[in-house]
């Protein structure tokens, strides 16, 4: 399975994007996708998931700006940022996985390269 991300870019704060991750390959075989972020000097966290099944899981910080939707049809999984706020701003990826939601960055199957957003105040 092989993970393209894009949609990143520069917006203001309060602003909008929208992120997509096309999958090719053995997509019939993932059962999670998920978004992850990384700013400078900090680890790599969850932002979003969804499973085939459409059950969506969000960061905390998140919630209420941002959804996960994902397109079976297309094999793409998208993430609709709403009301961006300058320390949404990070490398965002997208992750794969045939099991469950990992709790870990380094337990997902596959990741894609990541796509940058910056948000200015």
């Amino acid at each position: 399975v092989q993970l393209q991300a894009s949609g990143g870019g520069l917006v203001q704060a309060g602003g909008s994007l929208r992120l997509s991750c096309a999958a090719s390959g053995s997509f019939l075989s993932i059962n999670v996708m998920a978004w992850y972020r990384q700013a400078p000097g900090k680890q790599r966290d969850l932002v979003a998931s969804i499973t085939s099944a459409g059950t969506t899981n969000y960061a905390d910080s998140v919630k209420g700006r941002f959804t996960i939707s994902r397109d079976s049809a297309k094999n793409t999984v998208y993430l609709q940022m709403n009301s961006l706020k300058t320390e949404d701003a990070a490398v965002y990826y997208c992750a794969a996985d045939p099991g469950r939601v990992r709790t870990q960055a380094a337990h997902w199957a596959y990741w894609g390269q990541g796509t940058q957003v910056t948000v200015s105040s």
